[in-house]
Protein backbone atom coordinates (compact mmCIF):
# COMPACT_ATOMS: atom_id res chain seq x y z
CA UNK A 1 0.00 0.00 0.00
CA UNK A 2 0.87 3.41 -0.94
CA UNK A 3 0.82 6.03 2.04
CA UNK A 4 2.41 8.90 -0.18
CA UNK A 5 0.51 11.41 -2.04
CA UNK A 6 1.84 10.81 -5.74
CA UNK A 7 0.40 13.94 -7.67
CA UNK A 8 3.59 16.03 -8.22
CA UNK A 9 5.11 12.59 -9.38
CA UNK A 10 2.06 12.50 -11.32
CA UNK A 11 2.72 15.57 -13.04
CA UNK A 12 6.13 15.07 -13.61
CA UNK A 13 5.88 12.20 -15.34
CA UNK A 14 3.04 13.52 -17.37
CA UNK A 15 5.62 16.02 -18.57
CA UNK A 16 4.29 18.63 -16.72
CA UNK A 17 6.61 20.90 -14.33
CA UNK A 18 6.18 20.77 -10.39
CA UNK A 19 8.60 22.05 -7.91
CA UNK A 20 11.85 19.84 -8.51
CA UNK A 21 12.68 19.47 -4.82
CA UNK A 22 9.15 18.70 -4.15
CA UNK A 23 8.81 15.93 -6.72
CA UNK A 24 12.26 14.53 -5.86
CA UNK A 25 11.23 14.34 -2.17
CA UNK A 26 7.61 12.29 -3.29
CA UNK A 27 10.10 10.32 -5.71
CA UNK A 28 12.44 8.94 -2.97
CA UNK A 29 9.49 8.39 -0.47
CA UNK A 30 7.73 6.28 -3.20
CA UNK A 31 11.20 4.21 -4.13
CA UNK A 32 11.87 3.64 0.04
CA UNK A 33 8.29 2.22 0.12
CA UNK A 34 8.77 -0.14 -2.53
CA UNK A 35 11.91 -0.96 -1.34
CA UNK A 36 10.56 -2.25 1.62
CA UNK A 37 7.16 -3.88 0.07
CA UNK A 38 9.24 -5.57 -2.03
CA UNK A 39 11.43 -6.62 0.82
CA UNK A 40 8.51 -8.76 2.16
CA UNK A 41 8.55 -12.30 2.42
CA UNK A 42 4.93 -13.42 1.72
CA UNK A 43 5.99 -16.09 -0.44
CA UNK A 44 7.41 -18.38 1.97
CA UNK A 45 4.18 -17.75 4.79
CA UNK A 46 1.65 -17.82 1.51
CA UNK A 47 3.72 -21.46 0.62
CA UNK A 48 3.71 -22.41 4.27
CA UNK A 49 -0.01 -21.58 4.66
CA UNK A 50 -1.04 -23.30 2.11
CA UNK A 51 0.74 -26.33 2.66
CA UNK A 52 -1.16 -26.62 6.04
CA UNK A 53 -4.02 -26.02 4.14
CA UNK A 54 -3.48 -29.39 2.35
CA UNK A 55 -2.48 -31.44 4.67
CA UNK A 56 -5.47 -30.32 7.12
CA UNK A 57 -7.62 -31.19 4.44
CA UNK A 58 -6.29 -34.19 3.61
CA UNK A 59 -6.25 -35.49 7.05
CA UNK A 60 -10.19 -34.96 7.36
CA UNK A 61 -11.29 -35.78 3.85
CA UNK A 62 -13.17 -38.89 5.61
CA UNK A 63 -15.31 -36.51 7.34
CA UNK A 64 -16.04 -34.26 4.62
CA UNK A 65 -19.62 -34.36 3.59
CA UNK A 66 -18.47 -32.76 0.11
CA UNK A 67 -16.42 -35.61 -0.67
CA UNK A 68 -18.37 -38.34 1.39
CA UNK A 69 -21.86 -37.64 0.56
CA UNK A 70 -24.54 -37.24 3.15
CA UNK A 71 -26.82 -40.38 3.96
CA UNK A 72 -30.49 -40.02 2.99
CA UNK A 73 -31.23 -40.52 6.59
CA UNK A 74 -29.19 -38.11 8.39
CA UNK A 75 -30.10 -34.54 5.76
CA UNK A 76 -31.68 -32.11 7.45
CA UNK A 77 -32.51 -30.65 4.10
CA UNK A 78 -34.04 -33.53 2.39
CA UNK A 79 -38.14 -33.14 2.15
CA UNK A 80 -39.45 -35.58 5.03
CA UNK A 81 -42.90 -36.08 2.85
CA UNK A 82 -43.73 -35.69 -0.71
CA UNK A 83 -46.63 -33.09 -1.39
CA UNK A 84 -49.84 -34.87 -2.10
CA UNK A 85 -51.70 -31.73 -3.59
CA UNK A 86 -52.32 -32.84 -7.17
Amino acid sequence: MLLYNLSCLDQTMSGKMCSSSSSVIQAQKLVDQLRVEASMERFKQISLTAADLVQYCQEHRRSDPLLTGIAASSNPFKDKKTCVIL
